[in-house]
């Protein structure tokens, strides 16, 4: 599995050309819910009084997402910001502070952060949440911020995410830890989807 990266912690990361050129920075990471990816960024101008950029950068012009920057072929890839938001998603893409519900009914928090592969695919693989004690069922320990992992089925209303309720059995402390946990979650889904039925 690629690198993960916190949606959080890439704000303000240089959008910079294949030829060396940083040409903006990332104001604020836009989700695709229904294709559990980022659909682009919003952009700000380079300098630290720079203000939001009229233009913004489509997922699909992205070379690549590294660990300190976003890479791009050239200028002429920046879109119009409506490339990015208008898309007709539920609260254009924001996800923050969205309950998160399991496919069974059960709250077990809201969004805190997504959490994002590095690379060229920009797959969503799972959120850092404000943990209800409803995840912590059985559990002495009190794990108030988690990641958990998203499911290959995602709902998003705008209001609300829904996971399986097994991504609840896979939930890590750190980013770090977090990528064994996705891992093991995919397997597990997998093997689920695969196996015949009786």
């Amino acid at each position: 599995m690629s690198e993960l990266m916190s949606a959080r912690d890439l704000g303000g990361r240089p959008v910079v050309t294949l030829g060396g050129e940083a040409v903006a920075r990332v104001k604020d990471t836009v989700f695709d819910g229904p294709g559990g990816r980022v659909a682009g960024f919003t952009l700000n101008g380079r300098g630290l009084l720079a203000g939001p950029l009229k233009q913004s950068l489509p997922w699909s012009a992205v070379h690549s997402l590294g660990r300190d920057a976003v890479m791009i072929i050239g200028r002429g890839v920046l879109a119009e910001p409506a490339a990015v938001i208008a898309r007709g998603e539920a609260a254009h893409g924001r996800v923050l502070g969205a309950r998160v519900l399991t496919d069974g009914g059960t709250e077990v928090g809201t969004v805190l952060d997504l959490v994002v592969e590095a690379g060229i695919s920009g797959r969503v693989v799972g959120f850092r949440i404000a943990a209800r004690q409803s995840l912590e069922s059985g559990s002495k320990r009190r794990r108030r911020k988690v990641y958990v992992p998203r499911g290959e089925t995602l709902a998003v209303s705008g209001q609300a995410l829904v996971i399986p309720a097994d991504a609840t059995r896979f939930v890590a402390d750190d980013l770090a830890g977090f990528a064994a946990q996705v891992e093991a979650f995919r397997l597990r889904d997998t093997a689920d989807r695969t196996e015949p039925t009786p």
